[in-house]
């Protein structure tokens, strides 16, 4: 009778502990995620300016307040003409669109810290990476047995899979995107688009011919799947053999073969990028992602943001149908009045034109810790970059000595991070991130 009534006490006790622990628990996360007055303001300033820097800068569109404190709708003149229709349904594209501020500077913030190169380092760090991860990610071929057989897969993806990431935030100055829209035939913008420490490109876009309008610098070339199965087509356009290649999709095994079998001299990465949802789409929001990753300054050229902006065209075929184009107008122009980007295009052709009301760097750090907050991601309420990580991996041979020959903002940005490797985790429902030190 004694040992049940002690028995009894004593999961009474464990139950209170238990009970006492969830309640420190909730108690930690209610104070981690809950706004105090300086969030309220920060999230406050972000918007109210977002709204004078779209009227100053966005040609006729205009930000309305939402409901809260993220949320934006970007409303075009109401004597815009929509031309495109969606495929599907056969509607015309809307004139307003709706955006999160708080989910764009908490998901951009993170990007700006992260790799954004899938490397060999991202996936032995994964549990059952080589297995489940390598097999969706990278290779659809029948023969690699779902990666089970990693010496396999490591040889047959190596020539596409570095250890660790061969660019690093903050690696370049000023970085320029270059889109294939029709409108970079109306401005020279060549000179000055050779004037950027790096020139990022997209897919098949020729140079030769084109040079006084679109220049002929091009460090980066972005891929999409169309455009990695046609490799040694787009291996041509480049005399010096120096683009390197990054492909946003899917490998196939019949790239592979082409790297090994022409051979491709130029280097050939896979992107690993951060998910926005249905926000935004298409292969020039991948780039200005890797442009954002590894560069302090982004600038677009190309991507047709101007009014008249009623049909995809290229500046080297005629037009094509491609994605909504006012929606990805007004996204690109949230982009600009966020201090992300800055855009050129005809009637933006001065090149030092100053984009106005964009928010200082203390104020976007400020808004994206209140933002965490507010979408209950993973480290949220921190300064601290680590505390997002949702899995680390030690690694004792990646030190500090190895980034010395970079320039000093990205040493800077190693010393900030501790020396740590941040890669986004897709599909991540919190956002959380890898991280490798």
């Amino acid at each position: 009778m004694r040992l049940l009534r002690l028995a009894f006490v004593v999961s009474v006790l464990f139950g209170l502990v238990a009970i006492l622990i969830y309640i420190i628990g909730v108690a930690d996360l209610y104070e981690t995620h809950r706004l105090t007055e300086e969030d309220v303001e920060a999230l406050h300033s972000l918007q109210t300016g977002f709204q004078k820097c779209v009227a100053a800068n966005g040609l006729g569109l205009q930000a309305a307040l939402g409901k809260d404190y993220c949320q934006v709708i970007m409303q075009f003149p109401a004597d815009t003409i929509p031309k495109w229709k969606d495929i599907k349904t056969g509607e015309l594209e809307g004139l307003s669109y709706e955006f999160d501020l708080c989910e764009a500077v908490a998901t951009w913030e993170q990007v700006r810290n992260s790799t954004t190169i899938l490397t060999r380092e991202f996936i032995d760090s994964l549990p059952n990476g080589w297995e489940d991860y390598a097999w969706r990610r990278i290779n659809k071929g029948d023969h690699l047995n779902r990666c089970k057989n990693k010496t396999l897969c490591v040889e047959k993806l190596s020539l596409v899979l570095p250890a660790t990431p061969p660019y690093v935030p903050r690696m370049f100055r000023r970085c320029a995107v270059i889109g294939n829209s029709g409108d970079l035939l109306q401005t020279r913008f060549g000179k000055e688009i050779d004037g950027y420490d790096v020139v990022i490109r997209e897919n098949g876009a020729p140079i030769q011919n084109y040079t006084e309008y679109v220049g002929k610098k091009c460090t980066f070339r972005l891929l999409n799947r169309g455009s990695a199965k046609a490799l040694d087509k787009v291996v041509m356009l480049d005399e010096s053999r120096k683009e390197a290649l990054i492909i946003k999709t899917t490998i196939h095994d019949a790239m592979n073969q082409m790297i090994r079998e022409i051979p491709i001299k130029n280097h050939v990465y896979l992107l690993l990028g951060a998910s926005f949802g249905s926000a935004a789409k298409g292969t020039g929001l991948k780039a200005l992602e890797f442009g954002l990753s590894i560069c302090d300054s982004v600038d677009m050229y190309g991507f047709t943001v101007d009014p008249g902006y009623k049909e995809w065209t290229r500046y080297f075929s005629e037009a094509r149908q491609g994605h909504t184009p006012l929606h990805g107008r007004a996204y690109y122009q949230m982009m600009e009045c966020l201090g992300l980007i800055k855009i050129h295009s005809p009637i933006r052709a001065d090149p030092n034109r100053v984009v106005q009301w964009v928010p200082e760097r203390s104020l976007v750090t400020a808004a994206r810790i209140a933002s965490e907050k507010l979408l209950r991601r993973i480290g949220a309420g921190y300064v601290d970059p680590l505390r997002m990580c949702s899995i680390v991996k030690k690694q004792v041979n990646l030190k500090l000595t190895s980034f010395l020959s970079l320039r000093k903002a990205a040493i800077n940005h190693q010393k900030y991070v501790k020396s740590a490797t941040l890669y986004p985790l897709e599909r991540s429902p919190r956002h959380g991130m890898l991280c490798t030190v």
